[in-house]
């Protein structure tokens, strides 16, 4: 029995974080924006992707024709295929579908382009359920033999929003300049199980964050003096039932600016700036901090402590982008896009600051507060991606594309709750004019499953199925 329970443990101490809802694909950010886009490996920078323009390139907006305006709607899904393997016992995360809508208005008057859309950016989720094996057993702070875990639900769902207005102003007849002014909602539900061993590392030896607060003061006079034995588990639990918003939110801004360039009707360049992300910490009333652990007399215990978390720092990372686009002949385009995320600078801890209500219910913990750092230090990331688009008739584009890059999530502190690491996606779709004023591009990717083994021997692996569906009306 004691051999079976060694092989259920996960140990959980290390947290990656972001909204409606949604999930990693290069990082937290998805591989395209629109349609358009996404069929063509998520190039952008340089050729018109319509009123996905304010996500890629906000200069792009200028190649609409004088005088247009066009109201567009979509849909996104990504389906996750996430696998756990620990000394042969395997798990899979139950979270296999996430769905955002896009809606957007973009108008150019002469050489001004404006307009304004609201669209989900990215994020991560999980969902493993109530008395997962592999997450049912851990080690205590001191060392000695395994213990029971909560056996309640664990899944984590984070994400980031943004109602964006853009502008785009023709400086000369071949370029362009575009910024746009970001509004953003970002949001977290969370909940995991850490046991006493990773508890104690990271508070004691500064193993794979840090733990300070008065909570933990208190904590630690319990167990110098005795009454408390050992910790056996802490666990996170803030979530609620909202398909579109986390229980934990912040509010926050950003900006971007882009440029194009026509050299010739056969090769334009064009180049964006995305700011890092000004957010408040995410917040909320309605959580739970619970502690299991062992008496001084040998006798255990669980204390629900009920209060206010926020998550602290979190950012979406600035972003670096160039791209080409090529016009061989009236009916092909190939374009080509490099860009690089800042992931180092906006996720290197992930950081919670706990405190409790001062309720009778709450014990000796009311009042008092426990902040926790936990490593992450992700890796920035660059991607390359290459899109070909080829015009079958005046009404139907045929596309495909790829793009290329490496998972910015060290190994040492992969979470089984946020395994971002996927990498490679390849993509197809179409774009067809239903009318003289109505069009329907839709897109489709891959990204083959990437393995990776985590500090604590746990393999995961991630591969995905995504798709997009834009309809756009020229009022």
């Amino acid at each position: 029995m004691l051999r079976k329970k060694l092989k259920g443990v996960v140990l959980l101490a290390v947290l990656s974080t972001p909204y409606s809802s949604a999930f990693a694909t290069n990082g937290m950010n998805l591989e395209g924006y629109g349609a358009k886009s996404h069929a063509l490996g998520g190039t952008g920078m340089a050729y018109d992707t319509g009123n996905s323009a304010v996500m890629n390139n906000p200069a792009t907006l200028g190649m609409m024709e004088d005088g247009s305006s066009e109201i567009g709607i979509g849909i996104r899904g990504l389906h996750p295929d996430v696998n756990l393997d620990f000394s042969a016992m395997t798990s899979e995360s139950d979270g296999g579908g996430y769905y955002m809508p896009s809606l957007s208005y973009m108008r150019r008057d002469g050489m001004i382009s404006w307009g304004v859309a609201v669209l989900a950016q990215g994020g991560m989720g999980t969902e493993y359920g109530k008395n997962n094996p592999l997450f049912s057993y851990g080690i205590p702070m001191s060392g000695n033999g395994v213990v029971p875990m909560s056996w309640k639900e664990m899944r984590s769902e984070v994400g980031v929003g943004r109602l964006m207005f853009p502008i785009a102003y023709k400086l000369t007849e071949n370029t362009t300049i575009g910024a746009s002014v970001d509004f953003l909602w970002a949001s977290m539900d969370l909940q995991m199980n850490m046991d006493g061993a990773h508890f104690g590392a990271m508070a004691m030896q500064g193993i794979g964050g840090k733990v300070s607060g008065s909570m933990f003061d208190m904590l630690g006079s319990m167990i110098y003096g005795g009454q408390v034995k050992d910790i056996n588990a802490v666990r996170y639990d803030f979530s609620n039932d909202n398909a579109f918003l986390g229980e934990a939110v912040g509010y926050g801004t950003g900006f971007k600016l882009g440029i194009t360039h026509k050299f010739s009707k056969l090769f334009a360049v064009g180049g964006s700036f995305h700011s890092q992300t000004w957010i408040s910490d995410l917040e909320t009333s309605k959580a739970v901090l619970s502690f299991a652990g062992v008496y001084g007399n040998g006798d255990t215990f669980a204390q629900d402590v009920s209060g206010t978390i926020k998550v602290r720092n979190f950012e979406w990372p600035a972003t670096f982008a160039a791209g080409v686009a090529l016009y061989p002949s009236d009916r092909w385009m190939i374009a080509a896009d490099i860009k690089h995320l800042d992931w180092s600078s906006a996720m290197g801890k992930f950081s919670t600051s706990f405190t409790a209500d001062n309720s009778l219910a709450n014990g000796p913990f009311a009042g008092q507060k426990l902040d926790v750092d936990m490593t992450q230090d992700w890796e920035d990331q660059t991607i390359f991606s290459l899109g070909v688009q080829y015009r079958a008739t005046d009404r139907l584009s045929l596309r495909g594309g790829a793009s290329f890059s490496s998972s910015p999530v060290p190994d040492d502190y992969l979470n089984p709750m946020f395994p971002a690491i996927t990498e490679n996606h390849y993509t197809a779709g179409f774009g067809y004019r239903l009318t003289d004023r109505s069009s329907l591009a839709a897109a489709f990717a891959w990204a083959p499953g990437i393995t990776a083994t985590n500090q604590d021997c746990l393999e995961i692996s991630h591969g995905q199925m995504n798709w997009s569906l834009n309809f756009t009306h020229e009022l």
